[in-house]
């Protein structure tokens, strides 16, 4: 299906802008630039109460934003941003994180993690992993209850989420994972790759630039940073996965949701037509985009009932 009319207009703007990729900017230039797309994709809805809390982990307090629809909370989902491990804020996926609190009526926990290339793998890794871990012991001061908890993630945040859910899930209950375009492999050759390498929002190029300021090429095929490699994918929590038809990292995420159901998890695969990547903050612009919000809070309400 052809780009969704806002992605061509938007895209056109960016060209006509001048706006640098990624990879031509440094990090902190890219974090400008992904800070100042946060006002034009407007502001989410408003919930029951926004608390600003820290998050113990093994290297210090971490920032994060508790997001509630009322005093009880259906379920817990932990959320980690996108960015490429480099990038991204609190206040950069803000929007994302009410619409997703408001549908679902679940807590949302969004966190603050480390940044590369300040702080490489596996520092981001850890405090998702030292995060969850302290977010299931404190669910119930968290969410209002004793409710179950999920774990959720967009693009590298998806990467991290995968990873760390794969780690914890057998000592820690986690009813689904959600993952949006996640990040599962270090392979920039497949057929989405080469077919969306350039002229969407996320270059091949880009990608390689993210990898490569998150951590030495020679870590890249580890399955801490590509779980698309690790072969012990069995016993996992239900998935929920969102994909964009034209983007580079489509087919790593089909593959992923393949891998899943070869090791026997219920996968829900969905993929959006005429969606690039970087769609989903996009819901206050883009019909489709504000649909996959919807889905994946649906996914975490279902989480919730089964429990």
């Amino acid at each position: 299906m052809p780009l969704h009319p806002k992605l061509v207009e938007m895209l056109e703007v960016a060209r006509t802008s001048g706006r640098a990729a990624y990879y031509e900017s440094t990090p902190q230039q890219a974090r400008e630039s992904i800070a100042a797309s946060a006002a034009a994709l407007g502001e989410g809805p408003p919930v029951h109460e926004v608390r600003q809390i820290d998050v113990p982990a093994r290297w210090g307090n971490l920032p994060a934003n508790l997001y509630l629809s009322g005093s009880i909370n259906k379920g817990l989902i932990v959320y980690l941003h996108g960015g490429g491990w480099c990038l991204g804020t609190l206040t950069d996926f803000d929007a994302l994180a009410r619409l997703l609190c408001q549908q679902s009526q679940c807590a949302v926990l969004l966190l603050d993690y480390r940044l590369a290339p300040e702080y490489p793998f596996p520092c981001g890794l850890e405090d998702t992993l030292d995060a969850i871990t302290w977010a299931y012991k404190e669910r119930t001061v968290l969410a209002g209850a004793d409710v179950p908890l999920m774990v959720a993630g967009d693009s590298a945040g998806g990467n991290l989420a995968a990873v760390a859910v794969n780690e914890l899930h057998q000592n820690i209950p986690i009813a689904k994972q959600l993952l949006v375009y996640p990040v599962t492999d270090c392979h920039f050759e497949n057929n989405s790759y080469n077919q969306f390498s350039k002229g969407h929002l996320l270059f091949k190029q880009d990608m390689q630039w993210f990898f490569k300021h998150y951590a030495s090429p020679a870590d890249w095929p580890n399955e801490r940073i590509s779980p698309l490699r690790n072969k012990n994918l069995k016993v996992l929590p239900p998935t929920f996965i969102a994909l964009a038809d034209h983007d580079v990292l489509h087919d790593e995420g089909k593959l992923y949701a393949q891998a899943l159901e070869a090791n026997g998890v219920e996968v829900d695969l969905h993929t959006y037509p005429g969606m690039t990547h970087g769609f989903i903050r996009m819901a206050n612009l883009v019909d489709v985009a504000h649909q996959a919000v919807c889905d994946m809070a649906q996914a975490a309400q279902e989480a919730c009932s089964s429990q």
